[in-house]
């Protein structure tokens, strides 16, 4: 095991494009960290970068305490999982997970030793003398990722290694991963591009956009501090739902209701200011459902579209003029809703995720409750969160 420490870490290419700018990051020893963010935004390549197969442009890469910058990848004491197993197809489960140990002219009994070791680990005995093509593919992953624990190395780099897989067998081999990472306490960097694995797989979440991190912390801190407006849309399922709001008279007057200001921004809510709103839609309810004790306010809509997931409701509605912003658009576009046409003055939408026993119609006027406590407020000019501290810089 080992840290791994990035500074100032950049990757520019010839025509000068720099897919990573700047970037610093201490992994610690055993920690698993994952590097999350849309597509292009830069987190394969610096994770292709820790690997040794892109060259550092600026900064440095240390693991263990080392500069590594200038040592090829199979000196750098790592194994990599990657998206496509990358399987010999002729050679067996047995041959595959052991190949790169024979390459290292290993005696052929601790190869043997390794590689049945792993195998109980991951529950691939009993395939050890088949061939790919007759695994599944959560099998195929799973002798990829015993390929690696036979190395013993200093770090695991996993580079989308479920994309591949199904939504129920994705769920599941989540789950495997990180019962074995917790076995194994080998410090693993993990890159991709949901954030659902994101948020249920490490210590520590590196939100990434554009080359630049926008923000690095545990789970439960992204979803309850983002930083900015792009981390505040990209953590969260469904996710949150965002529109303009105007300071009048000590609250915030959102398109379909007003709400109190939060004691520690009233500094920043002088009268008359445009912010932008966040609202998980998790922080709202039926309002039948809702009684005396729980704190917020209630209002009015009507619901135009209704989603069972039979153990909730997902119930869209209108909320006025849309929002604009870069970090917004991005999002769209990542999600594919970018490429849906708008008209000029498009009225926004937004999502509440409701209990199922919620008794909301579709095309009737319904009433909501949202919880107050939870609102997040945003600059519309910056993006950055208003809750944010001055000594907590927010990435350009």
């Amino acid at each position: 095991m080992a840290e791994i420490e990035l500074k100032d870490v950049t990757k520019r290419y010839g025509d000068g494009t720099e897919a990573v700018k700047h970037m610093n990051l201490d992994i610690q020893d055993g920690e698993f960290v994952i590097l999350v963010g849309p597509s292009g935004c830069g987190k394969s390549t610096a994770l292709r970068m820790i690997a040794g197969l892109e060259d550092i442009s600026d900064g440095e890469l240390l693991i263990g305490g080392e500069r590594v910058n200038e040592l090829a990848p199979r000196d750098r004491d790592i194994a990599m999982v990657f998206q496509n197993y990358a399987l010999y197809p002729h050679m067996t489960v047995r041959e595959n997970m052991g190949f790169a140990l024979k390459l290292s002219k290993v005696e052929k009994e601790e190869i043997n030793s390794r590689v049945e070791e792993a195998a109980k680990i991951l529950d691939l005995t009993e395939h050890l003398e088949r061939k790919p093509a007759n695994l599944s593919g959560g099998q195929r992953q799973r002798v990829a990722m015993g390929r690696a624990i036979v190395r013993n190395p200093a770090a695991f780099l996993m580079d989308e290694p479920l994309s591949n897989l199904d939504a129920k067998l994705r769920v599941q081999m989540r789950a495997e991963v990180s019962r074995l990472q917790k076995r194994l306490q080998t410090t693993t960097i993990y890159v991709t591009h949901d954030q659902t694995e994101a948020m249920t797989l490490g210590d520590r979440v590196a939100v990434m956009r554009s080359g630049v991190v926008q923000q690095v912390g545990r789970p439960q801190e992204l979803y309850d501090r983002p930083r900015n407006l792009f981390v505040a849309g990209f953590i969260g399922s469904p996710s949150m739902n965002f529109m303009s709001g105007q300071v009048e008279n000590g609250q915030v007057k959102l398109p379909m209701v007003d709400v109190p200001i939060p004691d520690n921004l009233r500094g920043e809510m002088q009268q008359g200011r445009t912010v932008i709103v966040g609202i998980r839609p998790e922080h709202m309810e039926d309002a039948s459902l809702i009684n005396e004790r729980h704190k917020g306010v209630f209002f009015r809509t009507t619901i135009d579209l209704l989603e069972s997931m039979g153990s909730e409701l997902y119930a869209h509605f209108k909320v006025g003029a849309g929002v604009e912003s870069d970090e917004l658009r991005e999002l769209a576009e990542d999600a594919g809703a970018g490429e849906l046409p708008r008209t000029a003055g498009e009225e926004g939408r937004a999502v509440a995720r409701l209990s199922a026993d919620a008794q909301v119609r579709v095309g009737r006027e319904s009433e909501l409750w949202l919880e107050t406590d939870k609102l997040q407020f945003f600059d519309p000019e910056t993006g950055r969160s208003l809750a944010v501290r001055e000594e907590e810089p927010v990435p350009a």
